[in-house]
């Protein structure tokens, strides 16, 4: 693991920044074909396509940063000292970057390579390092393994909501990405881990991008922070549901110690004594179907008094989930470990009744007061937006709108004046020759990428929002060309009003006091 040394750091980020090491530099380093194959851990066409270069001399110092630092390849002294003026490979061996070899050649020790991003605040980037993975071992995972930026990763980096707060804290950092996330909206951020190893990269990489208001602290679930409250929670705990045997290996990463999904439990649970009022938590976990007990309902009692909203992504069957960790941890088919462990998989699901294990996000929330209208949203969403990235913004929008609106009668909803996003579009399918259409589905481009038919009624009052008539008044003009009673109407089309509101499909408008309640300018 990297040490920690503000001089030699400073060089290093120096030169990353003189090499212009980016996203964007080293995808062109290779094909788009041979950096494909390096995103489904194949890197031998990316290896050949950039050792041509580098055979005839005529590599980049971000070619051979990424050959050693991306590939996981071994460099020569003089080339590193190319890359790395400031720093040379005398800095980087001490940094714990690279170690020397018997033939004088240097074997890259982290992965270090660029992260780009971009959230509620613009475009960013960062250099994030962690261990080796598979591709450069050439062998399976070890326990400790820090774990780099993943799918899970990004997608809660991609759900964390802008709070502007005072104290936040980062539950399970690993390589501290989420932690160096939350710093950009926190004053003060609290890091944890069980693993001393993923603190130091987690401390490194906040050092290496100049970000100085996170404090790291060692130990297990909340216990470093007891009796501290906070106004945001993040966490991207070691969710993976391994069985307690002997045999079967554990990833710090990935498993937390705890039989089926406890630990998911565990972390629920005692989140509703560290957030203070109004703080938000947020968080990827796994769930188990039982056969006695639905799996989203099991989180819901997990909640207590927190208001929830919980997203269901993913529903893989026994089988299949045992099949994706075991392979994760660079254990294929036809190796010797693979049958045995998968049986202890199968066995350690059917002693609890496990069918399904489901995954997704979790929001929680601790009300502002008793008077708060409580939020229970629990749902299965497997459509995507085109903006992952805006998920934390439609997110905190949503939880804003359930404050404005909840409590709202029907007839103060109907007279918001609404409008249709730009995101959102239309879609009409009819038999030919029919007039009429047969399926009318909006699409949701942004948020979570929703795609929800609807009636004629409800299609039309979609379509006449454009923020001049009230909803009242859309839909009572609605009811008299379809020739249907008016107060029918609107009570069939408010309730659903409502929901297209939260969800994103329609924007309030005006007037100015509803605006206002919205939290909007």
């Amino acid at each position: 693991m990297p040490t920690l040394d503000a001089d030699l750091i400073a060089g290093l980020r120096a030169d990353l920044a003189a090499a212009d090491f980016t996203v964007d530099t080293v995808r062109g380093l290779w094909s788009d074909a041979a950096g494909g194959a390096l995103s489904r851990s194949h890197r031998l066409p990316a290896q050949r396509e950039l050792a041509s270069s580098r055979a005839a001399g005529e590599i980049a110092p971000a070619g051979t940063l990424a050959w050693a630092f991306v590939l996981g390849l071994a460099v020569g002294a003089d080339e590193l000292d190319a890359a790395l003026p400031t720093l040379g490979a005398d800095g980087a061996a001490a940094l714990g970057l690279v170690e020397l070899r018997a033939d004088d050649g240097l074997e890259p020790l982290v992965d270090l390579r660029p992260y780009a991003f971009t959230d509620a605040l613009g475009a960013a980037e960062w250099w994030v390092a962690s261990d080796l993975g598979e591709l450069a071992l050439g062998h399976a995972l070890g326990p400790e393994h820090v774990l780099g930026i993943g799918g899970a990763s990004t997608t809660l980096s991609g759900l964390i909501v802008p709070r502007d707060v005072e104290l936040a804290l980062d539950l399970g950092t690993g390589c501290g990405i989420q932690a160096m996330h939350v710093s950009r909206h926190a004053r003060r951020v609290i890091a944890t881990d069980i693993s001393a190893p993923a603190l130091a990269y987690a401390a490194f990489n906040a050092a290496l991008n100049g970000i100085d208001n996170v404090e790291f602290r060692l130990g297990s679930l909340f216990e470093p922070v007891a009796g501290e409250r906070f106004g945001h929670i993040v966490s991207n705990p070691p969710f993976v549901i391994t069985p307690r045997v002997d045999d079967v290996p554990e990833y710090e990463y990935r498993d937390g110690g705890f039989v089926g999904d406890e630990l998911v439990q565990r972390v629920v649970e005692g989140i509703a004594d560290h957030l203070e009022p109004g703080g938000v938590a947020q968080l990827l976990g796994n769930w188990e179907y039982r056969a006695d007990h639905d799996g989203l309902d099991r989180v819901r009692d997990w909640t207590g008094d927190l208001d929830l909203w919980a997203v269901e992504r993913e529903l893989q069957d026994a089988p299949r989930y045992a099949e994706t960790w075991i392979r994760d941890g660079g254990t294929r088919p036809g190796d010797p470990e693979y049958d045995r462990w998968y049986a202890e998989w199968l066995a350690d699901f059917a002693a609890r009744g496990v069918g399904y294990v489901g995954f997704g996000y979790l929001t929680l929330r601790r009300p502002e007061d008793e008077a708060s209208a409580p939020l229970t949203r629990i749902e299965q969403v497997e459509t995507s937006g085109s903006n992952p990235a805006g998920l934390g913004e439609h997110i905190g929008r949503a939880l804003a709108v359930h404050d404005a609106i909840a409590g709202l009668e029907d007839a103060e909803l109907a007279e918001l004046h609404l409008v249709v996003p730009r995101d959102v579009t239309e879609e009409r399918h009819s038999w030919p020759g029919d007039e009429n259409p047969t399926i009318i589905t909006l699409h949701q481009g942004a948020g979570f990428g929703r795609a929800l038919q609807v009636d004629p009624a409800l299609s039309g009052l979609v379509g006449a929002c454009d923020g001049e008539l009230t909803v009242g008044q859309i839909s009572d003009a609605i009811a008299a060309l379809f020739e249907v009673d008016a107060a029918e109407l609107r009570a069939d089309l408010l309730p659903r009003v409502r929901e297209l509101v939260f969800t994103g499909f329609l924007d309030v408008a005006a007037p100015a006091a509803h605006t206002a309640r919205l939290g909007q300018d």
